[in-house]
């Protein structure tokens, strides 16, 4: 009976220690300006990702998207300062969900400028989601420290509001949950989504810019060039018939 309390014992603190080690923030280089970080929620007892990303320019870094978990919201700061030795100066959500817009109002309160388009805010009071001071109504170009990149509504696709970020001098695409990864074998969660419209958004998408050196999605891994645009497609295709 002892041995078996034992063993119990081990096998809950191995799954609490592997669970703690993988939920906690994960960085990776795109180039010298451009970063991806990924933070984690529990889903069925496991973790489940969701990326955003940041740019570092003179005057500070920018981030799109905030964490999901309200826990990592200081430690990506510190995480970043201590990296780059600058301050987060920027938060761009690019739509409504929680997993966007979680750290908003924290962001905000530490005096770092948050933005959602208009559209956004407006899905973010009627949901009771996270707001941010400023807002935008068309398409923007912003200029920051040095660095350009502009904001891009294709049309309505895995959520009404969902926007693109693009980043012209480095042909990088952030797409958040507008795009899928090519690891995802369905479209996820679809309660907000119009998939009559998706379709005709992404190739608004394509037709607007180059084709991106890197693509980075919502979830799960991003890819090179269109990858997850055209695998976005293959989903909807496969959804239409399901």
């Amino acid at each position: 009976m002892k041995k078996l309390i034992s063993l119990t014992l081990i096998i809950f603190l191995f799954t609490f220690l592997t669970g703690a080690q993988n939920t906690k923030l994960k960085f990776e280089k795109i180039n010298d300006n451009i970063y991806l970080y990924t933070t984690y929620q529990l889903f069925s007892g496991k973790p489940f990702p969701s990326n955003s990303a940041y740019l570092v320019t003179d005057d500070g870094v920018v981030l799109f998207d905030t964490p999901w978990d309200e826990t990592q919201f200081q430690p990506l700061l510190d995480s970043i300062e201590k990296k780059h030795n600058k301050k987060v100066v920027m938060c761009i959500s690019t739509h409504f969900h929680d997993d966007k817009t979680a750290g908003l109002e924290y962001y905000a309160g530490k005096g770092i400028a948050t933005y959602t388009s208009k559209y956004t805010k407006e899905l973010s009071v009627k949901n009771r989601n996270k707001l941010a001071q400023h807002t935008f109504e068309k398409d923007t170009l912003f200029n920051v420290g040095g660095q350009r990149f502009e904001t891009y509504y294709p049309g309505e696709g895995q959520s009404h509001d969902n926007i693109v970020i693009w980043l012209g001098k480095y042909k990088f695409l952030y797409g958040g949950c507008f795009l899928k990864s090519v690891e995802n074998n369905d479209l996820g969660y679809l309660k907000d989504a119009d998939t009559a419209e998706w379709k005709k958004s992404l190739k608004k998408l394509m037709e607007k810019y180059p084709e991106p050196v890197y693509t980075e999605v919502g979830h799960f891994k991003g890819s090179k060039g269109w990858k997850p645009v055209k695998h976005t497609l293959k989903l909807l295709k496969k959804n239409k018939k399901a």
